[in-house]
Order: structure tokens, then C-alpha cells, then sequence
């Protein structure tokens, strides 16, 4: 419940108590805030047996926890029915993108290298063995060419 609470907080909190509380009165509030902490408990079990009785014997394993959206979406990626694990397991996020990224600026993966080098020598037509160039080029008109004329824009 205090996990993020430092120490520096946790003093602060004590001296700020007992400047609003006094230190004769401080035990006193002390005791109070436990035991309705512990009524506040008590009461919430005794509600969960009581919906849990009320539900059957067939939800016996039923989890309030799992009523939270990200506990349940968790608890059934978890759940190895569906093949997810295979799947995540099997997909390598950094070479997907350090392959996309090679044939961008025009570069040779580890793993298409086999592949181009073979394609290369099919005897395809085109720039560097059977490769496409992908990177950008700026395109020059020719003199004969106007540029583009938009009346709207004028």
C-alpha cells in the first residue's frame, strides 16, 4: 500500500501527526485508525464468502482481483490454450527492424544476403545484381518540362 513512500515522506508524516494530533493524543488516533482499518477488512471478507457462497460451487476459484481489466487480459495472455508464447517467442522484433532498415538505405542483411546473392545470378536485369534501390533520388525535370500549374493555388 506504501510501497512508493521514502523515508524523508515517512518523517515528514510522523512530525506533520504529531504537530496536528499532539503527542498525548497521538496513541489514542493511532489505535482508532487500526481498528477501523481492521473493521474495514473484516467486513470486505466476510462480503467475498458471502458472494462467493451466494455464486455456487462451480465459482469457488473466483478471483475478485481478476474483475480488473489488466489482471484479466494478463491472466488469459498467460493462459498457453491459444499458442500466444510460440508466437512471441518466435518473432524477433530488433532483426525484423535492423532488415527493414538495411534494405532501406540499400545495405545487405546477414539473412538476405544467401537470398540476393542467389537471385543475383538469375540473370535479372537491374541496378546492383537484382537489388532495388530504394533510397530517395531527387528528380530532375527536363528542360522542356514547366513545372506543375495549379490555377486554384494562384
Amino acid at each position: 500500500m506504501f510501497n512508493d513512500i521514502g523515508a524523508l515522506e515517512l518523517v515528514t508524516l510522523v512530525v506533520l501527526a504529531v504537530l496536528v494530533f499532539g503527542p498525548d493524543k497521538l496513541p489514542k488516533v493511532i489505535q482508532d485508525v487500526s481498528r477501523t482499518i481492521r473493521k474495514i477488512r473484516e467486513f470486505s471478507d466476510s462480503a467475498k464468502q458471502d458472494i462467493r457462497q451466494e455464486l455456487g460451487p462451480e465459482f469457488k476459484d473466483f478471483e475478485f482481483e481478476d474483475l480488473n481489466p489488466k489482471t484479466f487480459i494478463r491472466k488469459q495472455l498467460d493462459n498457453d490454450e491459444l499458442g500466444l508464447k510460440e508466437i512471441r517467442n518466435g518473432f524477433d522484433l530488433k532483426k525484423e527492424m535492423a532488415e527493414v532498415t538495411d534494405a532501406v538505405h540499400g545495405r545487405e542483411s546477414e539473412s538476405s544476403s544467401g537470398a540476393s546473392s542467389s537471385s543475383g545470378t538469375s540473370g535479372t536485369s537491374g541496378s546492383a545484381g537484382g537489388r532495388i534501390d530504394m533510397s530517395k533520388k531527387p528528380e530532375t525535370p527536363a528542360r522542356d518540362d514547366r513545372p506543375p500549374f495549379d490555377a486554384d493555388a494562384t
